[in-house]
């Protein structure tokens, strides 16, 4: 993107960022739903120790499990102030994890890799080429790597739009369904796993709309 389109989506953020854990599945705070998002990344995460990118992490919650699971985890957030707080939480329980500012649609090269899997959680709705940015993420991988997806749909209307002045037409904003992201998907990887997320405890209540993980692995 632009990087005038960039600095406009940063800043958004980066004035959510100090709240941004207030709620329940994003700052992890209540040990109900802390305890249901680590098993969750224990069922879809190879076993530890394994390197990890975490794109879009926000406040560094998830990458904080992954850490305590013994795994190396790397987080990439287009926000300054998120990777701030992320970098003060992990380094607060005792973890030197590498952040950096970036977008995570396309991850800087300073990120590395190989990786031997991806987690990204509520983020291709933001993205003003989806499909684009699932191929990166693929290539980051090794062979049999896993790209994780928390995904969801928020919103009915079909239409594109844009969630803060500045900003790209968004293809899936509001959220996507399962099946678009996978038939998306399936262009490019092998879908090994599919998961409706009912569990209010992820949460902290009672969702009436779409939630999910779909994992994939690149072609052979």
């Amino acid at each position: 993107m632009p990087a005038s389109e960039l600095a406009s989506i940063a800043a958004y953020w980066n004035e959510s960022a100090d709240a941004f854990d207030d709620e329940a599945d994003h700052g992890l705070r209540d040990p109900r739903v802390n305890a249901a998002w680590a098993q969750r990344l224990t069922d879809w995460l190879p076993d530890s120790p394994a390197d990890v990118l975490d794109l879009g992490c926000g406040t560094g919650s998830l990458t904080l499990l992954m850490a305590q699971q013994g795994h190396r985890p790397a987080g990439v957030d287009l926000s300054p102030r998120m990777i701030e707080l992320a970098t003060r939480k992990l380094s607060s329980a005792g973890f030197a994890v590498p952040f950096m500012v970036g977008d995570a649609g396309d991850p800087p090269a300073a990120v590395g890799g190989p990786f031997d899997a991806i987690v990204v959680r509520h983020l291709v709705w933001t993205l003003p080429a989806p499909a684009e940015a699932l191929a990166r993420w693929l290539s980051l991988l090794r062979p049999g790597g896993r790209l994780v997806l928390v995904e969801g749909r928020w919103q009915t209307s079909a239409e594109a739009g844009t969630y803060t002045p500045g900003s790209p037409k968004l293809p899936w904003f509001g959220g996507v369904t399962a099946a678009r992201l996978i038939e998306t998907l399936e262009r490019l990887a092998d879908v090994v796993d599919t998961e409706y997320l009912t569990d209010p405890t992820l949460w902290g209540r009672t969702i009436q709309d779409e939630r999910y993980v779909v994992i994939a692995r690149p072609k052979r």
